[in-house]
């Protein structure tokens, strides 16, 4: 089973461009990735930059709009993400309890939609799906 935690620290939605987190705090990350690494379970990670340096495309009416970052209605954004392949929803989460996060951070867990998990007619709909994923280094 794969689980995406999604790191959710409170702060950064309101982050200057170019803010980067500090020595200290990279360290005690790295030694928490090695160890997913190490137990085999890791599939991808990445830290994002904040928001006020990004951009949202919303849809409405069907006409794409697109919104230069920071956003004020923003309460929580996420500031990385980690990919891991486990055996179950509790180990996902006892991976996530292990993590080095400070009181401002939070980690969402959520399991990723495998194709097996749609009823036939989806999965006929998404047919090729694979595909992409396993051409572009997925799975």
């Amino acid at each position: 089973m794969r689980f995406m935690m999604l790191m959710i620290p409170k702060g950064y939605e309101t982050a200057a461009p170019g803010t980067m987190p500090d020595e200290k705090a990279v360290e005690a990350m790295m030694r928490y990735n090695e160890s997913l690494q190490k137990a085999g379970v890791l599939l991808a990670l990445d830290g994002l930059h904040p928001p006020s340096m990004g951009a949202r495309v919303s849809f409405q009416g069907g006409k794409p709009k697109v919104t230069d970052g920071p956003f004020t209605e923003a309460k929580e954004v996420l500031g990385g993400y980690w990919m891991i392949q486990v055996k179950s929803r509790e180990e996902a989460i006892e991976w996530a309890s292990r993590c080095p996060g400070g009181d401002n951070e939070v980690i969402e867990v959520r399991q990723v939609q495998e194709m097996e998990d749609f009823p036939p007619d989806v999965q006929k709909a998404a047919e090729g799906f694979a595909d992409m994923q396993s051409k572009n280094g997925h799975r």
